[in-house]
């Protein structure tokens, strides 16, 4: 059994059924927001599924793909978890167990602004990676927080199918779009409402409620030099080190579009020549 869920279907490009702005917040580490919608999501996910269901296989929560960093997803997930988990032990069910989909390859490009086509030929080269063995038996949430035009979600299904898993599967979205003349790049609209420019992430960043995630760190790294300068200097010691170590988890360093910026953010936490690895 595969089933779909989206909590939200987008019929029209100007209406959402949530704040275009706070969906931006969240793209880029806004944690209240990430709450907001993972808790909105169960409790949609309950009402409209769960409470109907039997429920006789234990459930796990997988989270969209990523090798270091984690997306903006999983923040959403930690909160969809929290709030799940407060039902099924009300309900006298097993809590969620997660598991993680590992990917291979990291790239620059902002996904949300290609067509259907576009994205398949960027993350057809991918591969996905998960734990067999630990899904045997049980029922699986794949988590995301917008389907646009299913390109990843056709990439979970190749997985599905290399891996020949026979779990009964849920594909759970915060959002859908559902109308097919909308062209894909709405995504990149919404994205980037509330992030105009790379100051207006000092508000998320310095907030009491930021997560870093994949989409923040490469719109640092990607910045025209001058003015990721000017922004770099007015953050905290704790966040540049931040910034800098996901990047290098991830493989930043070997992409040559974020060299210069990387070089400054080394030079910053490291001011003399005396560079110790």
């Amino acid at each position: 059994m595969t089933s779909t869920y989206s909590l939200h279907k987008i019929f029209h490009p100007d209406s959402f059924g949530f704040p275009a702005d706070a969906y931006s917040r969240f793209k880029f580490g806004d944690d209240a927001v990430a709450a907001a919608f993972g808790t909105a999501l169960a409790e949609g996910f309950i009402r409209d599924h769960l409470r109907y269901a039997t429920l006789d296989k234990q459930l796990v929560v997988v989270s969209s793909p990523y090798a270091f960093i984690p997306t903006a997803t999983f923040a959403m997930k930690n909160h969809f978890v929290f709030r799940l988990n407060r039902w099924l032990a009300e309900m006298g069910y097993p809590i969620l167990q997660e598991a993680k989909v590992h990917r291979t390859i990291t790239y620059k490009e902002d996904y949300g602004e290609l067509n259907a086509s576009q994205r398949l030929n960027l993350i057809g080269n991918d591969a996905f990676h998960i734990d067999k063995s630990f899904l045997d038996g049980k029922t699986v949430i794949f988590l995301d927080d917008i389907r646009i035009t299913g390109s990843h979600e056709k990439m979970i299904l190749r997985m599905v199918d290399e891996y020949e898993l026979k779990n009964d599967l849920y594909l759970l979205y915060f959002a859908e779009l559902a109308n097919p003349s909308i062209h894909p790049n709405i995504e990149n609209y919404l994205n980037y409402h509330y992030v105009k420019s790379i100051f207006d992430l000092e508000k998320i960043i310095q907030g009491d409620s930021f997560m870093i995630n994949t989409r923040i760190v490469k719109y640092i790294l990607n910045y025209d030099y001058d003015s990721f300068c000017i922004f770099l200097q007015n953050q905290s010691d704790n966040f540049v080190n931040l910034l800098y170590n996901m990047a290098l988890g991830n493989g930043y360093h070997t992409i040559d579009a974020y060299a210069r910026n990387l070089g400054f953010i080394k030079r910053f936490i490291y001011p003399t020549n005396n560079i110790k690895a």
